[in-house]
C-alpha cells in the first residue's frame, strides 16, 4: 500500500464525466441509449449550437460548438434535444456528493469534473481501488459513465483522464510522461488554445515532448510568463492544491447573448443592452458582490469581435450604472456593421463584504431610497415569478436555455 502512497507527494483523482448531458438524458430515458443523440442550446433557430453529443453522433462527426444544422447534415438521424439544466445539475450534485464519501478535499470545475484529493485515504484501498469502486457506485446509481485520471498532481491527473473514454481509468506518473505523455501533438495539452498551439507549431514544437524540452527564454518571448509554466506542466510539475474553496473566487461576472439574427436596427440592440446589465445585476446581488470595470463585447456578422472596457473609480452593482457604462462604450466603438452578439461583463469583481464604500450624504440618501424600490421589486418578483415593472417586446431572451454555466450551481452537492 505505501508504494501507492508517496511519502511526500500527492495523489489525486480528475473526475470527468462522458458526453454528461447526453448520458443524463439516456439515464432518464433508456430508449435514448445507442443512439445518435445531441443536446444543443436552441435547434429551432439559426445560433443553435451543439453542446455536446453522445459517442454514437460524434463517430458521424458531430462536435461539441457545431451549427445544429451541419451536425444534422452530417447525420441525419440525429436525435436533437434541448438541455434540461435541472435535471443535468441534480445528477451532478448527486455525483459530488459520491466523492464526499471519500473525502472532504473536492474541488469542483465544472457541472460534469472536478477534482479530489486521495492522499490521507489510504484506509479505503490502494488509488486503483478507490477509483473504480468510485466509477462503478456512479454507473450503478447514477447510470452515467466517467472517466478517472489518477495522478500526483492537477495537470497530469486531468490529462490522464481524457487518455481514456468513455469509462476510462488511466495512471499517469512523472516516469509515465516519455512514452504517456510526450509522444502528444502540442494542441492535446490542456492549458494549450488554438492561438497558443499555432504559435509553438511556428518554432516546431509540434509535440508535448519538444515543450518539455524546449529553451526556457524562447518560450517566455512568445507566450510570456505562461511560457514557462506550460513547460513545467510538460515536465509534470504542478504545484497547485485541490481547494474545495475555489469555486467561491470569481474575477468577473458577465452576459453575453447571440441575436436571432444579425442586426443593425438600434431598438432591438437597446433592448438587449438591458437584458445583459439586468442580468449581470441580478448575478451580482446574487454573490453580494460589486465590481469597478465594466467591459463590453461586440461580435459582428463576419465573426470579427472587439473588447472594451472601462476601469472606474467606484465599485458598482446596479443595472443603471452598468447599462450607462456600457451604452457609452457601445456608442464609441460600434462601427455600425451588423451585431451578431452582444457581451457585458463586470470585472475586477469584489464581495461587497470586503469593499469599504465610502458615501457622502447625498449618496447614501440616494442609494437608500433606490434600496427601498428593489426591496419591492424583488418581493413582488418573488410572488408572480417575473419583474413586473420590465416591459419586454417578444421574447425574454434570459428565459431561452443557455448553454453555459455560472459557478455558483457547484455548491449543490453540500446541500
Amino acid at each position: 500500500m505505501s508504494n501507492w502512497y508517496p511519502k511526500k507527494g500527492r495523489v489525486i483523482f480528475h473526475i470527468d464525466m462522458n458526453c454528461f448531458y447526453a448520458s443524463v438524458e439516456m439515464a432518464y430515458n433508456p430508449k435514448l441509449k445507442g443512439k445518435p443523440l445531441a443536446i444543443a442550446g436552441n435547434p429551432e433557430e439559426r445560433k443553435g449550437i451543439v453542446v455536446t453529443s453522445s459517442y454514437e453522433a460524434r463517430e458521424k462527426g458531430v462536435k461539441t460548438t457545431m451549427p445544429v444544422w451541419q451536425a444534422r447534415k452530417l447525420c441525419p438521424s440525429l436525435i436533437i434535444m434541448h438541455p434540461n439544466f435541472d435535471r443535468y445539475r441534480t445528477a451532478s450534485a448527486e455525483m459530488f456528493k459520491m466523492l464526499t464519501d471519500i473525502t472532504p478535499i473536492i474541488q469542483p470545475v465544472s457541472i460534469d469534473e472536478g477534482y479530489i484529493d486521495i492522499t490521507e485515504c489510504k484506509h479505503l484501498g490502494n488509488p486503483i481501488e478507490i477509483a473504480q469502486n468510485l466509477q462503478n457506485r456512479i454507473l450503478k446509481e447514477l447510470d452515467l459513465p466517467c472517466s478517472i485520471g489518477i495522478a500526483p498532481n492537477k495537470f497530469l491527473a486531468k490529462m490522464a483522464s481524457d487518455m481514456k473514454k468513455p469509462l476510462g481509468m488511466t495512471v499517469l506518473r512523472k516516469r509515465d510522461l516519455p512514452y504517456k505523455l510526450w509522444p502528444l501533438p502540442i494542441e492535446k495539452m490542456y492549458g494549450v488554445g488554438k492561438k497558443t498551439a499555432e504559435k509553438l507549431q511556428a518554432i516546431d514544437i509540434t509535440t508535448i515532448g519538444k515543450l518539455a524540452h524546449a529553451n526556457v527564454y524562447q518560450l517566455r518571448q512568445i507566450l510570456g510568463i505562461n511560457g514557462e509554466r506550460l513547460k513545467n506542466r510538460a515536465n509534470g510539475i504542478d504545484h497547485r492544491i485541490v481547494d474545495p474553496e475555489a469555486v467561491n473566487e470569481f474575477k468577473s461576472i458577465g452576459s453575453s447573448q447571440t441575436l436571432p439574427e444579425d442586426t443593425t436596427n438600434e431598438a432591438d440592440i437597446r433592448q438587449l443592452l438591458h437584458l445583459l446589465a439586468e442580468n449581470v445585476e441580478r448575478r451580482l446581488k446574487r454573490k453580494q458582490a460589486a465590481g469597478r470595470n465594466v467591459q463590453i463585447m461586440i461580435k459582428y456578422y463576419d465573426h470579427k469581435t472587439i473588447t472594451r472596457s472601462r476601469k472606474l473609480p467606484y465599485y458598482i452593482d446596479k443595472k443603471a450604472d452598468i447599462l450607462m457604462i456600457a451604452k457609452e462604450l457601445f456608442i464609441q466603438h460600434w462601427n455600425s456593421e451588423p451585431i451578431r452578439l452582444l457581451g457585458i461583463t463586470v470585472q475586477e469583481v469584489e464581495e461587497k463584504q470586503y469593499i469599504a464604500q465610502q458615501l457622502d450624504i447625498f449618496t447614501y440618501e440616494k442609494e437608500a431610497e433606490k434600496e427601498k424600490l428593489y426591496n419591492v421589486i424583488d418581493r413582488l418578483s418573488q410572488k408572480y415569478g417575473k419583474n413586473p415593472f420590465k416591459q419586454m417586446h417578444g421574447t425574454n431572451i434570459d428565459d431561452q436555455p443557455h448553454t453555459s454555466f455560472q459557478k455558483d450551481f457547484l455548491n449543490d452537492y453540500k446541500q
